[in-house]
């Protein structure tokens, strides 16, 4: 299952973001997965889980965004999608399809940092309570 050591290195990946950022935990963690990639999705999930226990991942959120294959054909510029099991012949002239542009994909695409509770945005108005700079042509 090698869903996990993929797990294991987003984790990894997703922990040295958080330290760098001074965040102590993570919320989420977004991937980009292509249907030809050979990862499976919930076996991706599941190892995912267990690879952020006891650590700054630990209940975080996994989004998979999953990207169909898609082809193209050099003969008559035909794009189209490849399935699975891929299917790389055009449906238009029926030559097999030159470029895959998609699907392969496996990437790290976002992580979330958990904000602290005492954050706040900052005022967009003044204070009230802030004095008034003398001597610049202000008015008393």
């Amino acid at each position: 299952m090698h869903e996990l050591s993929i797990a294991a290195a987003v984790v990894e990946r997703a922990q040295e973001t958080a330290r760098a950022h001074g965040a102590a935990t993570v919320d989420a963690v977004r991937l980009r997965v292509g249907e030809l990639s050979g990862v499976v999705g919930d076996a991706l999930r599941f190892s995912f889980r267990l690879a952020a226990e006891g650590t700054a991942l630990a209940g975080a959120e996994l989004i998979v965004e999953e990207v169909p294959a898609r082809a193209a054909c050099d003969g008559c510029d035909a794009e189209f999608a490849v399935g699975s099991p891929p299917r790389l012949w055009c449906p238009r002239c029926e030559r097999p399809a030159a470029r895959l542009l998609a699907g392969r994909e496996l990437e790290l695409i976002g992580v979330q940092l958990a904000q602290p509770d005492d954050v706040r945005p900052p005022d967009r108005e003044p204070c009230p309570a802030a004095p008034r700079s003398a001597g610049r042509g202000e008015d008393a």
